[in-house]
């Protein structure tokens, strides 16, 4: 009996957290949709790539990629993969605490905190990034490769390598204000 009642609650939780996560207002962007094609023995087979980002603007993005035969569908596949790679992102006064360089590939990704008033000033696929986690004043610069499925990914590499000036504090044992300060 206790087992039954064990696996219900698992189902109902489980019915709450789907419908909370339908609730939540994700921003969306799509980045990139290319034409792709598969050269088969009667001739070629085409089908479409799409890179799209998703966030909450609250601090919370993540990136995917979906292929499918239908535009729509690959739109569709990307967003679901982007919702399970989510990251939560530390934002101090709308811009991010220190400069990082994101990696992907041979796209490199420089994002510098900003002051406030400044925008995101910013390509295509890292602006999409950086926007849908909410970051509103940043400067960033791609170097090297463009190619949007890589700048992405750096883009979100760098956001994954930054680290929260509380955290940093309370782990060295150091008020908040040394960290800043050296």
């Amino acid at each position: 009996m206790a087992r039954q009642k064990n696996r219900n609650n698992r189902g109902r939780r489980r019915q709450r957290q789907r419908a909370a996560e339908e609730q939540q207002q994700w921003i969306e962007r799509l980045v990139s949709v290319k034409r792709v094609a598969k050269v088969v023995q009667g001739g070629r087979r085409f089908s479409f790539s799409a890179v799209v980002v998703v966030g909450d603007g609250n601090g919370l993005v993540g990136s995917g990629v979906g292929k499918a035969r239908e535009v729509a569908d690959a739109i569709a596949k990307a967003t679901e993969n982007a919702k399970k790679n989510l990251i939560r992102v530390p934002i101090r006064r709308g811009t991010i605490p220190h400069p990082v360089i994101g990696r992907q590939d041979a796209a490199r990704v420089l994002l510098k905190p900003a002051s406030p008033g400044t925008g995101v000033i910013a390509g295509s696929g890292a602006r999409a990034v950086l926007e849908c986690a909410g970051i509103t004043d940043v400067l960033c610069k791609a170097l090297g490769s463009t190619n949007p499925y890589n700048l992405v990914a750096a883009t979100v590499n760098a956001l994954e390598q930054l680290e929260d000036p509380l955290e940093v504090a309370q782990r060295r044992g150091v008020p908040l204000q040394k960290v800043f300060e050296g």
